[in-house]
């Protein structure tokens, strides 16, 4: 009996740790349920037995959210500071995912096997208040609430422009509502336009109006001229050609009975002086870096370009007047050229006469070809010769040179300026110094003969030639 008795008490005992024992089990089951199985890593962190809220704040806090940009629907893009709005990573849902798939009334087989892994955030947090407060100030959004409705044709420093209040207006709440829809799903990178964040408002005529002449406008600034200034190219751009408009009393650019554009001839007018002011030397003055070291200036004489403002008015007026003209590369007229056309209309290849120190330069494209000991005009006698920018106008050879009193022949003859020359003279058995001073030349610029022979066969006619003390 006893021994029944103790067999009894034995199995009651086992009977009851087995309960115990699967109790346990089965509790340590159901919670795992709700917290994270043992040897579970997730990102480097250890989440055993801690709850998706647990983990989710130690990732977030080991995580950096990107900074948020915001793309409106012409391509132009803003940042929000992650920092202002106090955003953080949220991985809940991807926790959750992973939870709910790890879960298992097998958590022991996990007490020797490691679990890692690596979760990226399914969304962003953020106080909403705060990120209200950063996106109305946002420049769309402020440009959105102050937007006026209509279209308005404006002339502008970059010609005209089509401000349109009608079309692609943003809609500051609906893009707000899409922004937190976007960052509650983990997107950092919002377009708006993706967003159906923007409405129209219909046309009325005089939006109407004023589409039909930005069209036109459009068309006339594209007009493809560009003027040809030698070095210099000017494209007719839409700031150039918008001022070339009649504007009426209502600021529209007007139309004639037929339909097309009117031109202002006062300023195309104005634009062609302008440009002969930015280009014309003639007559001006010419600040020169000698090759002696110093800035000299000596006046445009003989020498300049001027532009021909008449025939550029009208050219322009016709050509801007047909709607048909195609693109061209237009050289201008001009009622005097320069041997170079360019704002330096001298160049690199120019004669210099340096009447001080009696030698004259001959250079090409800024290199020096020849120089030499020269003899100018007699100053003594009230002969110098004359400053200023001059040019080859002509070349001969074997040339008899007549004044009063005198006839010499030369070989080599380059008047620059009336009478006033460079030539040879065989007569001289010396140049330079200060032989001008009492026995200089009638004004000419004498040259030893073989220094002539190589300037003449070099120089081309047109070639300027810079004359001063």
């Amino acid at each position: 009996m006893l021994m029944k008795k103790l067999v009894r008490i034995l199995f009651l005992f086992l009977f009851v740790g087995l309960i115990l024992i699967l109790g346990g089990i089965l509790t340590l089951s159901l919670y795992y349920r709700n917290n994270f199985p043992v040897n579970t890593w997730i990102n480097g962190v250890y989440c055993t037995g801690k709850t998706v809220e647990q983990v989710n704040g130690e990732l977030a806090q080991q995580t950096t959210m990107p900074p948020v940009i915001i793309v409106g629907a012409d391509g132009k893009s803003w940042q929000l500071d992650t920092k202002d709005i106090e955003g953080k990573a949220d991985y809940t849902r991807s926790l959750k995912t992973y939870l709910r798939q790890n879960a298992s009334m097998l958590w022991m087989n996990r007490l020797q096997k490691t679990s890692a892994k690596r979760l990226d955030p399914t969304g962003y947090s953020f106080d909403s208040g705060k990120l209200r407060e950063s996106f109305e100030k946002l420049e769309p959004v402020r440009d959105a609430v102050n937007m006026e409705d209509g279209v308005a044709l404006v002339l502008t420093e970059k010609g005209y422009e089509l401000r349109d209040g009608n079309t692609m207006r943003l809609d500051p709440e609906r893009a707000f509502s899409y922004l937190e829809e976007c960052l509650k799903n983990g997107e950092t990178f919002v377009s708006l336009a993706d967003g159906n964040c923007y409405y129209d408002l219909e046309d009325s005529q005089q939006d109407r109006k004023q589409r039909e002449i930005f069209s036109l406008v459009e068309k006339f600034a594209d007009c493809g001229i560009v003027y040809d200034m030698g070095a210099e190219k000017i494209p007719l751009t839409a700031d150039i050609t918008g001022q070339f408009l009649t504007v009426g009393e209502d600021g529209l650019p007007v139309l004639d009975p037929s339909g097309n554009l009117v031109l202002n001839e006062a300023e195309v007018r104005a634009w062609v002086e302008k440009l002969a002011g930015d280009y014309d030397t003639a007559g001006k003055m010419l600040e020169f870096q000698t090759t002696r070291g110093d800035v000299v200036e000596v006046k445009y004489d003989t020498y300049g370009t001027k532009l021909d403002q008449e025939a550029e008015v009208a050219y322009l007026m016709e050509a801007l007047s047909d709607p048909g003209r195609k693109a061209e590369n237009h050289i201008p007229a001009y009622l005097k050229e320069g041997y170079v056309r360019e704002l330096n209309d001298i160049g690199g290849t120019y004669i210099e006469v340096d009447m001080t120190e009696q030698h004259m330069y001959y250079y090409v494209d800024g290199a020096l070809e020849l120089d030499t000991d020269i003899v100018t005009g007699n100053t003594g006698r009230r002969m110098g010769t004359p400053q200023g920018v001059n040019f080859v106008y002509n070349k001969q050879k074997n040339r008899t040179l007549r004044g009063p009193g005198y006839a010499t022949p030369v070989k080599y003859w380059m008047p620059v300026r009336g009478n006033v020359g460079i030539h040879d003279a065989s007569w001289r058995s010396s140049f330079g110094g200060e032989i001008y001073k009492t026995n200089g030349s009638h004004g000419c610029i004498n040259t030893p003969a073989d220094i002539m022979a190589a300037l003449y066969e070099k120089t081309e006619i047109g070639t300027p030639v810079i004359m001063f003390y």
